[in-house]
């Protein structure tokens, strides 16, 4: 009894023994790890200093480029990286496989958006041989007494409300192209054509060819119809109808195919419980088909939103904005302010400004939509 009580009393001598040494060096690891984090970010933040100052020009020194900002910034996340390794241990090794993400928007978001903020706050043109100056907030305040930008505001208004339509004629595509009728695989294809056009070509093809206002195909028939003058880009509404049609061609099939693939995954026996009950077909898709698809509905409803506050190659190639700035988009008017004015700090400003205006706009839809959902699902 008092071997075995001697070989149990050794092994707790040997753990008290070691667990102040562990403890001792889960200390060190820590300490180091946060050294190394400190002595990154400190040269980190050296080698971008220099290079902000080189560029104000105000030390001689510093770097004709900013690739060491970037070879810099790659040190520090992998110093960051065995730093939290080395001070956190296991949940350090797990948080490895978010930084890599993490490290991406910033690099890609993050610091852009920062870098963006900065140039708007410059009187920067490019014509100009005094070169960049900082002006605070003089661009924001040009931009408040900008006409042409709040016309193209307005006209976003537009051609963001026309969304609704295209997505109910997608909508009723996608009903008639689940329905067994014939040749409906032929049709799925024929309807899907559009999409596969990159909006320089339709812009080309249709815009420029088609609706040509002397020899267009388009034109012509309208003169067969009795449309004395049959120019489709030269009075305003009629302008901003021509870039609608013309985007909405090439979108509406990006909505139906979405919308199909939600018909197609929709069970069955709902709609045939409809029908046995006595449901009509509107009343089988107002109180069944509808709110079923409504999570598919708002989804592409926002992507499309976001694709068509982008809305600018259509409007640079055909009307250029006109006339008199009524097809202008936002994208296109603080285009033609880089390219025309040269005006770098001006058009990054109203960049940044409609980039905060989309996130506010995308924002509040995204909260009445899941309230929306929830009131009707």
């Amino acid at each position: 009894m008092r071997l075995i009580s001697m070989q149990n009393s050794v092994p707790v001598s040997d753990d008290l023994h070691h667990q102040p040494a562990a403890k001792r060096a889960r200390g060190s690891r820590k300490i180091a790890g946060r050294a190394l984090v400190l002595l990154a970010s400190l040269g980190f933040l050296l080698v971008l200093f220099i290079q902000i100052l080189h560029t104000t020009g105000t030390p001689t020194a510093g770097f004709s480029d900013w690739r060491p900002i970037l070879i810099a910034y790659l040190v520090w996340a992998v110093a960051f990286g065995i730093g939290q390794v080395l001070t956190r241990g296991e949940r350090g090794q797990r948080a490895l496989f978010l930084l890599p993400a993490v490290f991406f928007t910033v690099a890609v978001v993050i610091f852009p958006t920062i870098f963006g903020i900065y140039i708007a706050s410059l009187d920067w043109n490019l014509s100009s041989i005094e070169g960049p100056r900082f002006s605070g907030f003089d661009n924001v305040r040009g931009m408040l007494n900008d006409t042409y930008y709040w016309n193209a505001l307005g006209n976003m208004v537009f051609y963001t409300a026309a969304v609704l339509g295209e997505y109910a004629i997608a909508f009723g595509l996608a009903l008639l192209l689940s329905a067994e009728i014939r040749a409906r695989k032929f049709f799925r294809v024929v309807f899907l054509l559009p999409m596969m056009l990159s909006p320089v070509a339709v812009s080309w093809m249709i815009g420029k060819s088609l609706m040509e206002y002397r020899f267009g195909p388009a034109a012509t028939l309208a003169r067969y119809l009795g449309w004395d003058n049959p120019a489709f880009f030269a009075s305003p509404w009629m302008a901003r109808f021509s870039i609608q049609a013309m985007d909405a061609w090439v979108s509406i099939p990006f909505i139906m195919i979405i919308l199909l693939a939600g018909l197609q995954a929709m069970p069955k026996e709902v709609q045939e419980a409809a029908k046995v009950d006595g449901a009509n077909g509107w009343q089988s898709f107002w109180h069944v088909t509808f709110p079923i698809m409504l999570p598919v509905s708002i989804t592409v409803l926002i992507i499309r939103i976001i694709f068509k506050l982008k809305l600018a190659d259509l409007v640079i190639n055909v009307t250029a904005g006109g006339p008199g700035g009524a097809t202008d988009t936002v994208s296109s008017f603080i285009y033609r302010v880089y390219r025309d004015r040269s005006n770098v700090g001006y058009g990054t400003a109203l960049a940044m400004v409609y980039l905060l205006m989309i996130i506010v706009l995308l924002t509040v839809l995204l909260r009445l939509s899941k309230r929306w959902t929830q009131k009707v699902v």
